[in-house]
């Protein structure tokens, strides 16, 4: 059973309301979703990590149906966030999935606290390049954020930026779980969610790519932990290579290439 609960938690002073879900019992493991999306996510996954785990999948601040307040959301805030919320929980030390943006932060977490994070399984992650979608890259264009925060609050928009995101992400668009594209249908008609996804792109990418400051390919021979690379080979959003890329670094990991699968692994699951 999947429950769902919200707490308070402060990260550089200051205070968000979040929306987490947990399921099983077991050692914790911690599920950090992507740009735009929500711990709906992994709605098909939990079940089955809650065998033998304490899964705890959040909703990141500016996303689902945590707080969306007007701050910097740059890779940091989010690494800060993350830690205060384990704090928050009383985890001293966990495991954590991270897919696209979710594994950037993960990757930050584990530098900045390795003793924290025993294992990490980065699925299609962010910052091991700098190729990345070019839908991502025009979301930092000057006006796109207004455009977006208007639109996206009308019934048409909200669809149009579900559709969109649902064919960037996914390789077989027909199998998406219905319950996820409404979770991303109602978060865009909610306020500040348009903002907090520019600001989020923003911080992460350019016009040209991946910003230099968030591509932590020279850090990952730091990482000691046992990590687990997934990607999809349909990736539309973050080219395979990066998976290559990380694996020539990483002292303790794993590849492992899935096929005919798009960015998120996580709502695209086949039913069955």
């Amino acid at each position: 059973m999947i429950n769902q609960h919200q707490i308070t938690v402060t990260a550089m002073a200051i205070p968000i309301t979040v929306t987490y879900l947990t399921a099983g019992t077991g050692t914790p493991l911690l599920l950090l979703h992507g740009l735009g999306d929500s711990a709906q996510a992994w709605e098909r996954v939990m079940p089955m990590l809650a065998r033998e785990h304490t899964v705890y999948a959040l909703d990141l601040p500016g996303f689902g149906n945590s707080d969306k307040p007007n701050v910097n959301y740059s890779p940091d805030f989010f690494m800060a966030f993350v830690a205060a919320f384990l704090d928050a929980l009383g985890i001293e030390r966990v495991g954590v999935v991270g897919n696209s943006l979710g594994g950037l932060i993960a990757i930050r977490l584990a530098l900045a606290a390795p003793s924290r994070v025993s294992a990490l399984a980065l699925i299609s992650s962010a910052g091991l390049g700098r190729e990345i979608n070019i839908t991502m890259r025009i979301l930092t264009l000057p006006t796109v954020e207004i455009m977006l925060a208007t639109w996206n609050r009308t019934f048409i928009g909200a669809w149009q930026w579900a559709t969109a995101l649902s064919l960037t992400l996914f390789a077989y668009p027909t199998r998406i779980s219905q319950s996820w594209l409404g979770q991303i249908y109602r978060m865009a008609l909610t306020p500040g969610y348009a903002e907090a996804t520019v600001a989020t792109a923003r911080s992460t990418t350019t016009l040209d790519g991946q910003r230099d400051s968030v591509i932590m390919l020279d850090e990952l021979p730091h990482l000691q932990m046992p990590t687990l690379v997934i990607w999809g080979m349909g990736d539309r959003v973050l080219p395979s290579h990066h998976a290559a890329a990380a694996m020539q670094r990483l002292p303790d990991g794993q590849l492992l290439l899935v096929p005919d699968v798009a960015a998120s692994l996580t709502s695209n699951v086949p039913n069955g």
